[in-house]
Order: C-alpha cells, then structure tokens, then sequence
C-alpha cells in the first residue's frame, strides 16, 4: 500500500466520531476486550461477524509480523494481505486498530504490538455481531507484565506451559516467570550436572511431581512463547530451596550428606557459599541456563534460605572472614553478588526476591540487579520503598493480592489470613497503588502461580481465573477503574472466550 494511503488510514484511526459514518462514541469500558483498551470509537450500526477478516497490517519491519501459524493461534479467521512500513511514531509495545466490516488496518509499533492488536480483534470477533466500523488507539501501563508459574514443587507438561503462554498472550502479559528449581523437584537439563534433573527431577512422591524440561522442550517452550510475543525468565533458586539439587550432588551443600525433602516449606540445606567448587558449579549452571533462555532477565531466587547450616559450616565462616563480611546474611548478599555479576558479563540482568534488601550488609548489589517485592504480608511495603529509595529496578508481585496460590476460601494449608477475592485484586492491590506513584525504577507487575499443597494441573485454571484478568487489567489499562461488577461479567467474558479458542486448539 502506497504511504498517502496509509496516512489516510492513520488519520481514521485518530479522528473523532464525526469523521466516522454513522459512528458513536464510546468508552472503551464498554466494549468487551480485557485487558480494556485505551480509546475506543464504534458505530451504532451492527453487522454480522464475517467468516474471515483480511488485515492491512503497517510496521516499522516485516521482522515485525507474526507468520500464518502465529497468527492462526490467536485468530484463525485473520490473514494478512498486505504489509506496508509504518508505526515508527508509535510508542513500544502500542498499536492502532481500524476494523471496517471484514477487513482490519493495523498499525503497531513492533511486534508486540501486531501480537496485542491480533488478540484484540479476536475477542471483538468472538461476538454475535460486530460493529461496522470500529477505531481502537491502544498501549500499556507498564513495561513488565509477568505471570510466575511454579514447576519446581509440582510438574507441568510441556502442553500445559504452552496453555499458559497463550492466555498470557491474550493478556497482552510480556513475561514468563519459569520457577524451575525447588525443594521438591530440579525441572531443568544440565549437561555438566546431569543428575540435577535425573535424580533432582524425581525426588519427590506426590501426584505429579516427577518430570524434567529437557533442552529439547526447553527451546521449543522459549520459540513458542516469543512467537506470542513472551520472553521467558528462568528462576535458578540460589541459595535456598535447593534440597533437590543438594540430593542429587550433595557435596554443593554445607554438610556433604543427602537431605531430606521437605513435603512442605523448607530446610537449612542450602548450597554452600563458603565452597569454591560449589560457587564455580553453580557459574556453570548459569552458563547453561544462559544458552537455553536467549532473554534478557535471569532469576535468581534468594528468598527463604535459613542460614542454621551456615552458621556452622567452617568454609562458610572463612570466607565470612576472608571477605570482611558481617555475618551469614551478608554472605548471602556476597553470594548474590557473585551471581548477579557473573550474569552481567554474559550482558544478563539479575532478579532477587526482596529478601535480599531485608538485612542490609557490607556488599552492594551490583547494577545489573532488579528486586522483586512479594511478601506483603511480613513486611508491608517496606522493600518497594528501600528499591525506589536506592533506584534499584522493581518488580511488584505481593503476596497480598498477586499470589493467585491464596485461594479465594480457605484450603489445604491456606487460612482465613491467605485468601483474597477478585474484589480485592483489583480494588485494593498494593502493586497497583505503588504503580501510581509513577516511579521510574517501578518496571511492572508479576502474578504468581505458586504451586504449594499439591496444586495440581486440574486446579490450575480454577485458581487463576478470573482473578488473574483483575491483575491483567491493572499491568495494562492507563485508565480509571472499570465498576467491579462490570469488571467481573468482562473477565467471565474473557474466560469464556479463551475456553473456546482451547477448545479449537485440541
């Protein structure tokens, strides 16, 4: 298409109602696509949906479009029939939608935004009718968009991973957060270190939760998830919940014998920091963890690791020592440190729970670091405000009201104390009120999906839904609040709309 067309076609998309034939103007709240878009404009009149929709698609670069297979994913009825170069005024991840009958111009500023700009078509196109004209000016709040699945204390097969990545891609979430190591099970293939996922992988005895990725799944779960527009983040717990890792190769741990496993919570066994062949192996993980997850970001765990053995452990004292470390917990920083450098010689960023900004020591983290802030409970909004303070990047995932494990009534091991409501994921969220204060360093939020007290895969869907779309609403939408009522029939919607599109896929 000639560029004096595609400057026709930007100029409808921003034009106001009385530019539009027999068109009136809505909010966007109105319209059933969640997350809610930005701006929304629609006519009156209603046409039936077409079998197909031929889409006039404009990039910056053809590496921007998604391929046929891609965009059958997410809406077999669309075909692209032509590509122009355009969006370069358009801000990253942001898009412009212009339907008109059975045709759709879609102008994106990468490839994201062609993703976010096919998925809302498709939840227009999942209607009884359709409006004849419909103008949608759409971008995100907030650059990190994340949802955490744990696979370490219960496995998932690799058909139930990419389940996942396609409702995060109708979420318009960025993000994978992959929680690979745990107490219970090591999920991922190391060559040097076979036996972390041989042995580590099957050390638990519960309903599924034996298994490993190997590299295979591994690159076919990271090619899935970027044809969706998902980065995956790895987690390598580092140094706790590591009793899988330390049954498999004991002598990474402080006392050189197998642990026990923990069926819940967990140990003091924890990989040693005062041991140069524990430091030097877990270097080497990385380096493998590195060549399997090209992304920019790599986990690194840090939360829950009791220092009981540590503290008696004499290669953990020498190094304290040798170091001018303060105690245990500013070994762990040292840790930490070491890590997070390593990562960022490969050109990697380095993610740490909070606990890390805890106990304040003698290391400083390194400028590769981002926190990641979740236990609400314990310690408030304290480790968001030291983050900001020290303009350490910040990722927010508080337990109150973004651990989508807390179930909506109590359950297992779950009290009265860790249960939430939709009601209370959208309305009264700690990372939505942080978000607000518009801080630079606040990257965006992550849900997550811990797997605690045998959380199986048919439970997985009952615990996300339709809590998760709250959240999703809040990493997305620039706007105010919807009413919660209205809120809740769309995320319902929404579910129902992913149900039938799984369905398909089967």
């Amino acid at each position: 298409m000639k560029a004096r067309a595609i400057r026709k076609y930007r100029r409808r998309i921003l034009c106001t109602a009385a530019t539009i034939t027999v068109a009136a103007l809505s909010s966007a709240a109105d319209v059933d696509i969640l997350p809610t878009p930005s701006y929304v404009n629609e006519s009156a009149i209603k046409c039936p949906v077409p079998k197909s929709v031929a889409i006039v698609l404009a990039v910056p670069d053809e590496k921007n479009v998604p391929d046929s297979g891609t965009i059958a994913i997410i809406e077999p009825r669309a075909r692209v029939t032509a590509v122009t170069h355009c969006g370069e005024g358009l801000s990253s991840e942001s898009y412009r939608l212009e339907f008109d009958s059975c045709i759709a111009h879609i102008e994106a500023a990468d490839y994201r935004g062609c993703i976010y700009a096919l998925q809302s078509l498709s939840q227009l196109l999942d209607a009884d009718s359709v409006p004849l004209k419909m103008s949608i000016i759409d971008k995100p709040r907030c650059s990190w968009r994340a949802f955490m699945l744990d696979s370490g204390r219960q496995y998932q097969s690799v058909s139930t991973i990419k389940k996942y990545l396609r409702l995060m891609s109708m979420m318009k979430m960025n993000r994978f957060h992959w929680h690979l190591t745990e107490g219970l099970g090591w999920r991922v293939e190391i060559d040097a270190f076979p036996q972390l996922c041989l042995t580590g992988g099957y050390v638990a005895s519960g309903p599924e939760q034996q298994g490993y990725y190997s590299k295979t799944d591994i690159s076919e779960i990271v090619n899935y998830a970027a044809r969706l527009g998902i980065e995956i983040v790895p987690e390598i717990d580092i140094p706790g919940h590591s009793e899988a890792a330390l049954y498999a190769y004991p002598h990474l741990g402080c006392r050189g014998e197998k642990p026990q496993i923990p069926e819940q919570g967990f140990t003091s066994d924890i990989f040693c920091a005062g041991s140069d062949s524990t430091v030097a192996a877990l270097k080497i993980i990385l380096d493998e963890v590195c060549s399997m997850f090209p992304g920019e970001y790599i986990h690194l765990g840090g939360d829950e690791a009791p220092k009981a053995n540590w503290d008696k452990c004499s290669r953990c004292r020498r190094r304290i020592e040798e170091n001018n470390l303060t105690d245990t917990h500013d070994l762990q920083l040292w840790l930490s440190a070491e890590m997070a450098l390593h990562l960022a010689s490969k050109g990697r960023k380095a993610i740490f729970w909070d606990d890390v900004l805890v106990h304040p020591g003698t290391v400083p983290l390194p400028g590769n670091t981002v926190v990641q802030w979740w236990n609400f409970r314990s310690r408030g909004f304290a480790p968001a405000v030291t983050a900001c303070k020290h303009n350490i990047p910040l990722i927010l995932s508080p337990n109150y009201y973004c651990y989508l494990n807390f179930p909506e009534e109590p359950w297992r091991g779950y009290d009265c104390d860790r249960t939430f409501d939709f009601r209370k994921a959208y309305q009264h969220n700690p990372a939505d009120s942080v978000m607000n204060l518009v801080d630079q360093n606040v990257l965006g939020i992550t849900a997550a999906l811990w797997t605690d007290y045998g959380l199986t895969e048919n439970m997985l869907d009952y615990r996300l839904m339709p809590r998760i779309f709250a959240i999703a609403e809040l990493m997305w939408h620039n706007g105010e609040k919807l009413p919660l009522e209205y809120l809740l029939k769309r995320s319902l919607s929404a579910q129902a709309h992913f149900s039938r599109k799984e369905n398909l896929t089967r």
